[in-house]
């Protein structure tokens, strides 16, 4: 039993006992109540203390140490880089051999025999239009690799955030679950001296056990919340551990027309787009070069052994473009280009339009925050603590002081909620709208086919 609920009871048994031997004590007793320690409001509850405990930045450092789609992103630069040395090369030269006029009865008295060497000459600058063409795959995979570590670890900071508040909530629901039970006792006993009807005794076993639900579903919340953090770290072995940080710390003030101007000159979005651009500007050259026929240029050294005589065998050879001039590959390739351009500017609206709704939250979780810090719980815990004085005067029902007692653990865990959203809000506006840590890096297959093809 509570201080709180030993001081009570021996009051209400003193009070019982003088009222039978003594009146006038009785009366000055009533006016003059010994003092009682008032129960534990939220905002003093003192947090539970870990020996392991976790910053942002060790779990931010983990992720860049252990997510797979980071050593994804490297590997998309590595075969980029690959593909570009590739598309480089020159063409291998072909050395052959060739016999004519051989007699079957006497092959090795009658034959022609040449030993034939054939190069592609390469023209009009292909080869340099197909390294463009990588190379800019190279740079649009260079730009997604640091788009995907800021999906990371944006995805870390939101995901922390979150556990952060179910770390509290967990801590807010394990002491109005105490404080209940403890107000369970305390009525039963009330009940004893006449002090509390039945009713009151049933309503605080249902607060009780509302309390006991509550703190159920916090524990449950909290372990999702841990196993999601887990995972985006890349260490779904993760111990449990306590995180550090304080969610009532001032949050950044962000001004919409500088985000603005950010997300459009900054994004890693709209620059890989300005890549994949410039990869189609390239992939339309390389395809109007393609429209030049190679030159294949053959040598050779050929012996007949009937006239016994050597001769130099010299050949040249080029397609005529007369029905294939490449036009279905440059025309696709224009749209191409065309497209991409158009794809600039969509997804420079569609980034302007998701901004429009962040702010939207991040304002409506900063006014609300405001208005939870300023007057929600501070009234509440005014009319908590009036209705625990007045019940210490005895001039207010115990009831009285458990509904006001759990208004306000219930706007601490709204409060805390609100919390969670204003820096979550914060943290995708100062991240450029940049999630989806866990998603792997976009596939450049398609357009590298592609590629390759108007190469050949």
């Amino acid at each position: 039993m509570t201080p709180f609920a030993k001081g009570f009871f021996a009051l209400v048994i003193t009070g019982v006992i003088l009222a039978h031997s003594s009146p006038r004590v009785c009366s000055e007793e009533m006016e003059h109540p010994h003092p009682l320690k008032p129960l534990q409001p939220p905002s003093q509850i003192e947090s539970p203390s870990s020996e392991q405990t976790l910053s942002l930045e060790n779990l931010q450092q983990m992720a860049l140490e252990n997510n797979p789609t980071l050593v994804q992103a490297a590997t998309d630069i590595r075969a980029a880089e690959g593909r570009r040395i590739q598309a480089g090369l020159y063409p291998n030269p072909i050395i052959g051999y060739e016999g004519e006029e051989i007699s079957v009865d006497e092959p090795s008295e009658r034959g022609v025999h040449s030993l034939v060497i054939e190069q592609r000459i390469v023209t009009a600058g292909k080869l340099r239009y197909a390294r463009d063409v990588f190379a800019q795959e190279q740079s649009q995979a260079e730009i997604e690799q640091a788009a995907q570590k800021a999906r990371v670890l944006n995805d870390v900071r939101i995901t922390y955030y979150q556990a952060l508040g179910a770390q509290r909530a967990l801590e807010l629901r394990t002491e109005l679950a105490r404080v209940a039970r403890e107000a369970v006792d305390i009525s039963e006993q009330l009940y004893n001296v006449g002090q509390a009807d039945r009713p009151d005794v049933l309503t605080a076993e249902v607060e009780a056990e509302k309390a006991d639900l509550e703190l159920e579903n916090a524990k449950n919340e909290m372990e999702r919340e841990w196993c999601l953090l887990a995972s985006v770290v890349g260490k779904p072995e993760l111990e449990r551990a306590r995180l550090e940080g304080e969610l009532e710390a001032q949050a950044p003030e962000l001004d919409r027309e500088t985000m603005t101007k950010k997300l459009m000159s900054e994004s890693p979005i709209i620059k890989a787009l300005h890549a994949r651009s410039d990869r189609a500007a390239a992939a339309l050259q390389l395809a109007n070069a393609v429209r030049y026929s190679d030159v294949t240029l053959r040598a050779g050294y050929s012996y007949s052994q009937e006239p016994n005589e050597s001769q130099v065998v010299l050949g040249i050879s080029l397609p005529l473009p007369m029905f294939d001039r490449n036009q279905g590959n440059i025309a696709s390739a224009s749209a191409e280009l065309e497209r991409s351009r158009e794809e600039i500017r969509r997804a420079g609206l569609a980034l302007r339009a998701q901004l429009a709704t962040a702010f939207a939250d991040y304002a409506d979780a900063a006014r609300a925050a405001e208005r939870y810090r300023e007057a929600i719980v501070p009234n509440a815990q005014k009319a908590y603590d009036m209705y625990n004085e007045g019940f210490m005067q005895m001039t207010a029902a115990y009831p009285q002081v458990l509904i006001a007692q759990r208004n306000l653990f219930q706007a601490q865990v709204d409060y805390n909620q609100t919390l969670v959203d204003l820096w979550q809000s914060t943290a995708r506006i100062e991240g450029m709208l940049l999630t989806g840590g866990l998603d792997a890096p976009e596939s450049r297959a398609a357009g590298i086919r592609a590629s390759r093809d108007r190469a050949e």
